[in-house]
């Protein structure tokens, strides 16, 4: 199992995120050309080793080459600049979900739509480059789970494009709800909305407490160097091999509810809205209600830190008017992914273990109807001339 640990004693920003994650090992000339698939032009990313108190580690700063031209963007724009672009959809989908979570964040500070929200930090280039790299970073590093240590939010006030606002901000105030924190340490930002918002969207358990061995020890550099604390982004890797079974195992959410008045035209946008939001699993069971009405029991499973979004997705798009939750823990095979040539072309596929042999072999869907189409085959064809090609 691989874990990837934060330890925010000093707080996290975006770049200190990006430093952190090249310092753990993610190969910087692969972020680079990754960050050029959005096909936008004005920045760049410069890297170099520095040091805090002591401490040494990467420095990953994001440069905007002619800021005084850099456009205010909403929502959409960049919604649009991230599905346009090429990157895999699971850095799409994170990518996001992170500026979903910042928009609705300061749309409930001034009391505007988040699609009305004008990005005057998040929507231009550096922090546009931050929130798609940490998306970028942490599919390079495959991790099964994400931890963090409660985060330093820091005190005082700070100055933004609205004003002087106290320490957390408004946004990042909001954004960290539910999640535990600090404050205190230090009396500036410490951890900036950005920060908070990669990772409420990509932690699956906060805890100040680590009960795994250490493999590999990194620490993202940050921007100030006025504290006395230094200002760094520490965080852990951890590769267990105890696993001889090809298992590991995750602590989840599940949200249930019956549901016997709904329009079933309903369901697929409720599934749509959830899937998007980055739940596990969505699914329906048919049930007996009293007077014996059928109806359906409607399950979400999904990380808890994302539970209270899933709630407010449910309450908004189904006709229910309450929720059951419990934990649950999943245990899940180890998965492989990847690329292998067949005589009708290159194949996408998904191999899952256990007990050390292989069990699973699954050619992605889309490219077994690409294919079918391209060659004039059902796809049975298709899967048996690629299950030949192994």
């Amino acid at each position: 199992m691989k874990i990837l640990y934060y330890d925010c004693f000093a707080g996290i920003s975006g770049d200190m995120n990006l430093g952190a994650m090249i310092d753990l090992g993610v190969d910087p000339d692969f972020l680079i050309a990754e960050l050029q698939k959005l096909n936008i032009e004005g920045f760049h990313l410069e890297i170099q080793k520095d040091i805090r108190r002591g401490i040494s580690g990467t420095k990953a700063t994001v440069v905007v080459e002619n800021p005084e031209n850099e456009k205010h963007r909403h929502l959409r724009h960049v919604e649009e600049l991230i599905n346009q672009s090429s990157l895999s959809p699971e850095v799409k989908i994170l990518s996001l979900k992170i500026f979903d979570l910042i928009a609705v964040a300061e749309g409930k500070v001034h009391n505007i739509d988040k699609q009305r929200v004008h990005f005057h930090e998040v929507g231009a280039l550096d922090s546009i480059a931050d929130i798609v790299g940490a998306a970028i970073c942490l599919d390079y590093l495959k991790v099964d789970k994400v931890m963090s240590a409660p985060i330093q939010l820091g005190g005082g006030m700070v100055k933004c494009a609205h004003g002087i606002m106290p320490v957390p901000a408004p946004a990042t105030a909001l954004i960290v709800q539910n999640v535990p924190v600090k404050t205190g340490l230090v009396q500036h930002e410490a951890t900036t909305p950005t920060g908070a918002a990669i990772l409420v969207s990509i932690v699956d358990e906060f805890t100040g407490q680590i009960n795994f061995p250490i493999q590999k020890t990194a620490y993202g550099i940050g921007q100030r160097d006025v504290s006395e604390v230094p200002n760094v982004l520490r965080v852990y890797l951890s590769e267990t091999s105890d696993n001889a079974d090809n298992t590991s195992q995750k602590e989840a959410c599940m949200l249930e509810c019956n549901i016997d008045d709904m329009n079933p035209e309903w369901y697929d946008h409720l599934f749509g809205k959830l899937f998007e939001a980055g739940a596990s699993d969505v699914f329906l069971t048919p049930i007996i209600m009293k007077k014996s009405r059928p109806a359906n029991m409607l399950s979400v499973l999904c990380s808890k830190n994302i539970a209270p979004e899933m709630k407010a997705i449910i309450f908004n798009n189904s006709t229910t008017i309450g929720l059951r939750e419990y934990q649950v823990t999943k245990t899940v095979l180890e998965r492989q992914e990847k690329e292998i040539e067949t005589e009708l072309g290159k194949v996408r596929v998904k191999c899952s273990y256990f007990q050390g042999k292989e069990i699973r072999f699954k050619p992605e869907f889309e490219d077994l109807k690409k294919l079918a189409t391209e060659h004039g085959l059902s796809l049975n064809e298709v899967e048996i001339i690629i299950s030949k090609s192994r």
